[in-house]
């Protein structure tokens, strides 16, 4: 998979790119980066590629030309089957189902915006989408960038062996179990004893009606986007009877 970004600040990727798991399949070549700074196709002659807001207001906002020559560089490096992301707040939320959707289309420009965004010709007629992390502001789109970027490493064929990220949260629509390790007995709290036991079967078992439990509790609006199987509304059931004996 190619992805090229667009950012004033490529050099706050460079640490981001030299740890864990994007480190490893950069490494593979299971991902490449590209980067293109909007500097650099300025065509002021002091890289300038921010301007005052028409119709008055506080901020700047990134300049349309250096941005469109910026965009159409990485284009020609990346092809024509490339799509444009916008990290936006205007944007849609972003989720699992989206980043897996993302990892289909292969060659992806992203774009940081900085200072109040960008200009909104660029975004009619050069972006293809524009995505949200979420309903709050940061100060660009760099750290946002690196958020998508991870997503979609995480789950690239290779990167991860696949039991790796099937039983993340979000993956089948659930939040995902909870997990324990060594030792057996933490502050008076013991591991369940089911996990303990060997029988893979009944762990199973016991994972998914904990991750039924889980949503439940914590996000119940995810379960409206699924078609429950027999056996998982059963084991939901049994949960909810269990949890709320324990209230009392």
């Amino acid at each position: 998979m190619q992805i090229g970004i667009i950012t004033i600040f490529p050099g706050m990727f460079y640490d981001f790119m030299n740890y864990g798991i994007i480190k490893n399949i950069l490494k593979k070549n299971y991902l490449n980066l590209n980067f293109w700074n909007p500097r650099d196709y300025s065509e002021n002659k002091k890289r300038k590629i921010d301007h005052k807001i028409y119709g008055g207001g506080k901020g700047m906002l990134m300049q349309p030309q250096p941005l469109k020559n910026t965009i159409f560089i990485a284009k020609k490096k990346l092809g024509s089957n490339v799509k444009t992301i916008y990290l936006s707040p205007k944007g849609v939320l972003l989720n699992q189902f989206k980043i897996i959707q993302l990892l289909k289309d292969n060659n992806l420009i992203i774009v940081c915006g900085r200072y109040k965004g960008i200009d909104e010709r660029i975004i009619k007629s050069e972006i293809d989408e524009e995505i949200s992390i979420g309903d709050y502001i940061i100060s660009g789109g760099e750290l946002a960038a690196m958020i998508l970027i991870d997503a979609i490493a995480r789950i690239i064929p290779g990167a991860l062996k696949q039991q790796s990220y099937t039983t993340d949260s979000f993956f089948n629509g659930l939040l995902s179990h909870p997990d324990y390790t060594y030792p057996k007995i933490f502050n008076n709290m013991e591991v369940p004893e089911v996990l303990l036991s060997g029988n893979h079967k009944e762990i199973e078992k016991w994972r998914l009606k904990q991750a039924l439990g889980t949503t439940w509790i914590k996000k119940p609006q995810l379960l409206n986007n699924i078609n429950l199987t027999y056996q998982q509304k059963k084991l939901l059931h049994e949960f909810k009877i269990e949890f709320y004996k324990k209230k009392g």
